[in-house]
């Protein structure tokens, strides 16, 4: 009888055993190629934090080989990170026993040779210096390890709570967040690093910069819901508002209104009745499959006619054009990944870094971010052209389900 009652359970751990022994076999196939330099200075970077921080699950994954990264993205970590710690802790990179001899020295032949049996690697010789030698300057100071605060030992759980059901392909944001909060350590001004983290992926990578965000720095984000209502006396004639200025959509029939200045008479567009000029607010939109915009209009920004609405003319703004082109309106447009197209869109203004964001909702990843110094109000901006599916502003009290199969333990 308890067996019966208790099968219910039983598949599902299958499965997820089926799906462990996958992975661990697919890592294993994958370390008999050799790696390359770059591939071991991260898993030995990892291992160092790892001491630095006390303890970290989530590091040991890296430094035993469980998650390797691809040599490009071993690379490019190396000198985005060398860049951080040379303008934050150090002056200057001193001459270091891994930069390599000056091409102009070299016969240019073997130096061709070199480049391509290194892949790349030759080059990464000072910015591996610059991070070992930070890593050994925390190391040799006499207080005791750094430990890297509750809100990041959430996010490093949460990364290794969605590895082990294989839902994130590297570990890669669990260096960047535990880095950060060494660096954190010792600024005299405390800020929340996970927000710190966030910020700086959003502005070092417009993109696509976070492929799942962590639970608590979405509830951060989160924390900033406004109520967002339409201001029907911005809406072009041609949308219907319901009445708790909530939904819009296209009507088949032009409406009598009264004309005024901050109307839209040509797209189909309207604008949120509160503007903002300092603070975070975020927004959450049920939009349509065919075509729709969202972002913020500048108070400055021209509403008549057909003019594009992109940056030049004051809008910063995704738009999806005929179901399947998601793009932002930047000058000239940015293509955004087609793979990625939402159907519950986030907006996230940070006034005081500078920062308009979008994600897809379900998913929780970033979509896009726009990064400006804002000098003026800005107003929530919507547009569609669908004449069945409503373009719906959500709730500031409703959140998506969370990601996790069963009850949420971070919430």
């Amino acid at each position: 009888m308890m067996k019966s009652c208790l099968q219910f359970l039983v598949e599902p751990a299958k499965r997820l055993k089926i799906r462990l022994e996958e992975s661990h076999k697919r890592v294993k196939q994958e370390k008999k190629e050799p790696l390359v330099e770059s591939q071991v200075f991260v898993m030995e970077l990892a291992r160092e934090l790892n001491r630095i921080c006390q303890r970290s699950n989530v590091l040991s994954h890296i430094w035993t080989g469980e998650d390797v990264w691809p040599p490009s993205v071993c690379r490019n970590f190396m000198v985005d990170w060398a860049a951080v710690l040379e303008k934050r802790v150090q002056q200057k990179i001193e001459p270091s026993e891994y930069q390599y001899e000056a091409p102009q020295k070299r016969d240019w032949k073997g130096h061709l040779i070199c480049m391509l049996e290194s892949g790349g690697e030759y080059d990464m010789g000072p910015h591996k210096r610059v991070i070992m030698d930070w890593t050994r300057e925390i190391k040799s100071k006499a207080q005791p390890a750094v430990w890297p605060g509750e809100p990041v030992l959430m996010v490093l759980d949460d990364l290794e709570f969605q590895w082990k059901r294989g839902r994130l392909p590297n570990l890669l944001l669990a260096v960047e967040l535990v880095m950060l909060a060494v660096l954190n350590a010792d600024s005299p001004e405390k800020e929340d690093v996970t927000q710190q983290w966030l910020v700086k992926k959003q502005r070092s990578q417009r993109i696509d910069a976070v492929h799942y965000i962590p639970h608590s720095v979405w509830n951060w984000i989160c924390d900033a819901a406004e109520d967002v209502t339409l201001d029907s006396e911005s809406a072009n004639p041609d949308l219907l508002i319901s009445s708790d200025d909530k939904r819009m959509r296209c009507g088949l029939e032009r409406r009598d209104v009264p004309l005024c200045q901050r109307r839209f008479d040509g797209w189909w567009c309207a604008v949120g009745q509160e503007g903002y000029t300092s603070g975070r607010h975020y927004w959450e939109v049920e939009v349509g499959e065919r075509d729709w915009r969202l972002g913020v209009a500048k108070a400055s920004a021209v509403r008549k006619g057909f003019r594009s609405l992109n940056t030049d003319v004051g809008y910063l703004t995704i738009r999806l054009e005929r179901g399947t082109d998601l793009k932002a309106l930047t000058v000239p447009t940015t293509p955004l990944p087609q793979k990625q197209i939402p159907r519950k869109v986030g907006v996230h203004l940070d006034y005081e870094h500078g920062q308009l964001s979008f994600y897809d909702v379900e998913k929780r990843s970033h979509l896009f971010t726009y990064s400006e110094n804002f000098t003026e109000k800005l107003y929530p901006l919507f547009g569609t052209v669908e004449v069945v599916k409503d373009l719906v502003i959500r709730p500031a009290g409703v959140r998506e389900p969370c990601l996790c199969p069963g009850p949420c333990l971070w919430n």
